[in-house]
């Protein structure tokens, strides 16, 4: 699992959405602010389908990483840019929880929650 979470964000930055899904139990669970809790794989990746609509544009750096046994905290940075113009940017922390490999809960804070 040691370098899982930097693959996570990587694969979010570019997109993949197939790779996203291999990361994912089936019944993962994503707290995402200002949603209800997403639950089961196919309802995070949607989910993930209209992000990456909303921001065509959106990189992520990973800057720190913090876990103990299968939680684990990622502090990142992002940028892109809006479908509708203007540019975005922001920084935050995921909480991640592993089981066998794969991320049963995810849950992101993050600084600007004014975007969503």
């Amino acid at each position: 699992m040691s370098n899982k979470p930097v693959s996570f964000f990587e694969l979010m930055s570019s997109r993949d959405l197939e790779g996203l899904a291999s990361h994912l139990a089936e019944e993962a669970v994503f707290r995402f602010p200002k949603t209800q809790d997403l639950v089961g794989r196919e309802k995070v990746l949607k989910f993930l389908r209209l992000l990456f609509r909303r921001y065509p544009e959106l990189t992520f750096e990973v800057k720190g990483i913090v876990s103990e046994g299968d939680r684990t905290v990622v502090h990142w940075t992002n940028r892109g840019r809006a479908r509708k113009g203007g540019e975005y940017s922001n920084e935050g922390l995921t909480w991640m929880e592993w089981r066998g490999g794969e991320l049963i809960f995810i849950s992101d804070f993050f600084k600007d929650t004014e975007a969503f």
